[in-house]
């Protein structure tokens, strides 16, 4: 085999490559033998935590991408090489995987999806799951380490059996619909009258329009893009896409359906379209999901990442009576704070990110695209029959007037050092200024409220969990006010010879 950069295939808790040649200046690292290699560790990485040597169990699922099949392929060689057995998937979605070591008549040991999320077709990926929930970065470590070193052989061969776990998802969410809406005329199609868009994105979301919600009553014919595709040939398959988003609304307004779903690719991530065609992602589908989970828990705290808007926590705190807890960007830190605090007295139902990932403590704190999106529609067919519009919930959550995220890049391989530099060096000088105030409890970089008339906003900087690249979020209250904010900033970086600014040209600076 080709020598491999192992640790370079890690991206925080997943794993990802390149998997399609064709792209230049991205050759390809995740072969099919890296990933052969990469199932066999998986299989004694479980013997070592389970402390189970024999009768291990290991279900795969893939998303639509190209090169799933042939990675599939390989993958169940090496399980089956290391002496688990496999229940193969075929498409799937990412939470399913996970929900397949808990559901059905066949819980697994372990479940390994192969997906990229939204990342271009060339790429794609493995998330690792067991009953515990998703693996943690320290866990897809020792996944590589052993891949890498250790010598994999097993005395017996397991077995491979193909198995339509889709239809076990896709019931359990029916039967969650069909409880909670308790309809007294059509409890076994409580969502009769209603015509919801649902857009997959060519991933693996189709399932949803055809197996959760037809059989629900609802009107799903004006759904688009459900047939699997890895070439992605309508838009990319994420939420927070302008594109796909755009997309997605006018297919709203077009069939004047009463609600839209948009799923990325492997359905850990949604978003929703209201009735008039206006998106709920990021901060609206915080607030949105944030109604949803007070109204059942009243009081509890919502863990959001550090970019989310001060009209949000302001939403949350002051018109919900719920408690806004941010933390740090990437999915797995909001989880795990939300089952930190939880594990310390602390109530916290619901970790939600703006991307869209969200996981709620009735579910094993699980980032289900589909499940967040059918719990929404279960409080959609309720306000329905109190006259009421799902989007009254966020009638008084106030958006700023203003917003960007500039991408700074720094021009150097030892990144981290000059980043956290520059983060602290903004503090002090936005310390020292008269309507700048550093933000307490922020635990990410530095988030500085501006108060002056002109500005009256915020803006975080913060270091990329994993690219050379130091993110500025920009808001504003008021007209002019994110230039303004971005003026003064802009003389502060121009010292530092290291930082590419031209993403700044855009405000003539």
């Amino acid at each position: 085999m080709q020598e491999v950069n192992w640790k370079k295939l890690q991206n925080g808790s997943d794993i990802r490559g390149v998997a399609i040649d064709g792209v230049k200046g991205e050759p390809v690292n995740l072969t099919p033998q890296v990933v052969f290699r990469l199932g066999q560790a998986f299989v004694y990485w479980l013997k070592r935590a389970g402390n189970k040597s024999r009768g291990l169990t290991v279900s795969v699922g893939r998303d639509s991408r190209l090169s799933g099949p042939e990675l599939t392929k390989e993958l169940v060689e090496g399980l089956t090489s290391a002496g688990a057995d496999v229940l193969d998937f075929g498409l799937a979605s990412t939470p399913a995987m996970f929900m397949s070591t808990r559901l059905g008549d066949r819980p697994a040991d372990g479940a390994i999806m192969l997906t990229a999320s939204h990342l271009p077709y060339n790429r794609n990926g493995l998330k690792f799951f067991t009953a515990g929930g998703g693996l943690d970065k320290a866990d897809i470590s020792s996944i590589l380490d052993l891949a890498e070193n250790a010598e994999m052989v097993s005395e017996t061969k397991g077995a491979q059996s193909s198995y339509d776990f889709m239809a076990v998802y896709s019931d359990f969410l029916v039967g969650l619909v069909r409880r909670e809406v308790n309809h007294p005329q059509h409890f076994e199609t409580p969502l009769e009258g209603l015509k919801i868009v649902v857009d997959a994105g060519n991933g693996s979301g189709g399932f949803y329009a055809q197996r959760v919600l037809a059989p629900l009553g609802a009107d799903v014919s004006d759904s688009q893009f459900l047939e699997p595709d890895g070439r992605f040939p309508n838009h990319v398959p994420n939420p927070e896409d302008t594109t796909a988003m755009v997309s997605v609304s006018g297919r709203v307004k077009e069939a004047g359906a009463d609600l839209g779903v948009i799923f990325d690719t492997d359905v850990d991530r949604a978003a929703l379209v209201d009735n008039t065609g206006r998106p709920i992602n990021r901060n609206a589908l915080i607030a949105l999901s944030s109604a949803m989970v007070l109204q059942e828990h009243p009081g509890s705290t919502i863990v959001t990442d550090s970019i989310t808007s001060d009209g949000l926590a302001r939403f949350i705190q002051d018109e919900l009576g719920g408690r806004h807890h941010r933390f740090q960007r990437g999915y797995k830190n909001v989880i795990n704070e939300s089952i930190r605090l939880n594990s310390q007295g602390t109530e916290s139902w619901l970790a939600i990110e703006t991307s869209g990932h969200a996981a709620l403590k009735e579910n094993f704190f699980l980032d289900d695209g589909a499940y967040l999106a059918t719990k929404l529609i279960v409080t959609l067919a309720k306000m329905r029959a109190q006259g009421k519009k799902l989007t009254d919930l966020i009638e008084n959550l106030s958006a700023p007037l203003e917003s960007t995220e500039l991408r700074l890049k720094i021009n150097k391989e030892d990144f981290r050092a000059i980043g956290e530099q520059v983060i602290g060096e903004l503090g002090l000088m936005a310390g020292s200024k008269n309507d700048w105030d550093l933000v307490p409890n922020n635990f990410e970089g530095v988030r500085v409220s501006c108060s002056s008339p002109e500005q009256k906003g915020w803006f975080l900087l913060r270091l990329s969990l994993h690219d050379p690249v130091l993110p500025l979020n920009i808001e504003s209250e008021v007209e002019g006010g994110v230039q303004k904010i971005a003026a003064e900033l802009f003389g502060f970086f121009k010292k530092y010879e290291l930082l590419d600014l031209s993403a700044f040209k855009r405000f003539g600076l």
